[in-house]
């Protein structure tokens, strides 16, 4: 399958499967702002109805509102309590129309997020914030084309065993440490095969997977496409990963740090240059220093200007910030190097494959949050003519002069609220609506730990906000399944 294409129904296809009893479901789904899907499972007969209704099925706008644990929250424009949190419409994406082929005669569709009497977009919906930079690139003639490379932890043990257990003793699938290794990985492949190949039925092309460093612990790359499309694949990727695990009697995670003796998961995103049409890149020069255009350097220098600002977007958990630790391949200075992975930023390939890897965002990463701070922080560099810091050519770790990226997710968010790039490039709506989630999340952490320190036995108490050491079973249990 080439780069950028779409493999997916065409819904006349779906009223064949009807007809033929292939399909009896639909899952209709909403990306939220946790990088979950959300939804509802569709009669497949009712959903060709809602099609030639022209309309959408209906949902609480508290879906935007609600914490990991579905607890609305307060303080939102959006919606509330005194509002009654009302609904809005999902209108399917037909253009994501596609089999699941793990599921029985199961098909997926995304939908956007829509305001029932006005038929305006859920500004605050994952979709929406990033068809917002799509169409500010657009607006200045260039375009993103992005790539996913996940990697995520298995385990023996299935998901309910792992809850009741308080995620203490779990089973790694590998007994060793099994970065690159052959054989380990030929013991995981009757998964990590079925992944590669439904991936790939359902339209979410795979370039390859590996053993990664930590025991259990895999790395599946996808192949890349325009940001949109590549967010898309990435939110079914993940979903999809877990219910094969799951139904394999497994559990998986993608948690950034699941325990402090491992090292963590990472969502390295490589993002490239194009113009509007995707056609042309725009990142190559072989006649310049590094081989750096013009624009792809303002870029870069764009994404590393904005990295503190704009790391809540890339890392949106407490637990996020437990990855960034020295010698862990995880980066700790903002920095950017040639093929130096000790830097969070990584210039490679050459000419159409020239791209910028960001190694900062974790596996828990929203990628539609990613990819719109990607975008933002790429056109600003533009905008400004922003110049990259010297390239590092050696320990990045050991860069004493180097800014460094945020300690905590309380940072973090003061970080982005405080940001005047944040707010003009998302919208003031969409920059006050985040600021508060994470302002929320950060106190559900305190809270949590503020209790825990009062019972030293507890088999979850946690450390002070600020200890970044052990992982916290608050954290498990938010996390590991739901993140």
């Amino acid at each position: 399958m080439a780069a950028g294409e779409r493999a997916v129904l065409d819904p006349r296809d779906l009223d064949q499967m009807l007809r033929d009893g292939e399909v009896d479901t639909v899952l209709c789904a909403v990306p939220d702002l946790w990088g979950r899907l959300v939804g509802k499972r569709v009669t497949a007969r009712t959903f060709r109805r809602v099609l030639d209704d022209g309309g959408g099925l209906n949902a609480s706008l508290y879906l935007f509102t609600v914490d990991m644990d579905m607890e609305p929250l307060p303080g939102f424009a959006l919606s509330d309590w005194d509002r009654g949190f009302q609904d809005f419409a999902m209108v399917p994406d037909l253009s994501t129309l596609r089999v699941v082929p793990w599921l029985d005669r199961t098909v997926l569709v995304l939908c956007d997020a829509v305001i029932e009497r006005t038929g305006e977009p859920v500004e605050v919906a994952p979709r929406q914030i990033l068809k917002r930079q799509i169409r500010r690139a657009a607006e200045r003639g260039l375009s993103v084309k992005c790539a996913s490379e996940l990697e995520i932890f298995f385990f023996a043990d299935t998901y309910r065993d792992a809850w009741a257990g308080r995620y203490t003793g779990l089973h790694p699938l590998s007994d060793y440490r099994a970065d690159y290794h052959l054989l380990q990985t030929t013991k995981d492949e009757w998964l990590i095969r079925r992944i590669r190949l439904e991936m790939e039925a359902a339209g979410v092309p795979v370039e390859f997977s590996k053993g990664e460093w930590g025991l259990g612990q895999h790395e599946i790359n996808l192949e890349y496409a325009s940001a949109l499309e590549m967010a898309d694949r990435h939110v079914i990727y993940k979903n999809g990963v877990k219910e094969i695990a799951a139904l394999a009697g497994l559990s998986a995670t993608f948690m950034a740090k699941w325990s402090a003796d491992e090292v963590g998961s990472s969502c390295h995103i490589h993002s490239s240059l194009w113009d509007e049409a995707g056609s042309s890149p725009l990142g190559f020069d072989p006649r310049a220093p590094l081989h750096l255009a013009e624009p792809f350097r303002h870029y870069i220098g764009g994404l590393m200007g904005s990295a503190r600002e704009l790391a809540y977007m890339f890392a949106p958990y407490v637990n996020s910030y437990r990855r960034f630790t020295a010698d862990s391949f995880a980066p700790t200075t903002i920095t950017w190097g040639e093929d130096n992975r000790t830097c969070a930023f990584r210039l490679l390939g050459e000419r159409a494959s020239f791209r910028i890897e960001d190694r900062i965002p974790g596996a828990d990463a929203n990628p539609y949050l990613a990819f719109a701070a990607t975008i933002a922080g790429g056109l600003a560099g533009i905008e400004q003519k922003s110049e990259p810091p010297p390239l590092t050519t050696r320990n990045a770790y050991l860069d004493r002069a180097a800014q460094h990226l945020p300690a905590s997710l309380e940072e973090a968010v003061k970080e982005f609220e405080a940001s005047e790039l944040a707010r003009s490039a998302l919208g003031p709506v969409v920059h006050a609506h985040m600021a508060l989630l994470g302002r929320h999340e950060t106190a559900a952490f305190r809270a949590r730990t503020d209790s825990a320190a009062t019972d030293a036995a507890s088999p979850t108490a946690s450390p002070p906000t600020d200890d970044l050491g052990e992982v916290t079973g608050w954290e498990l249990r938010r996390y590991f399944e739901r993140g």
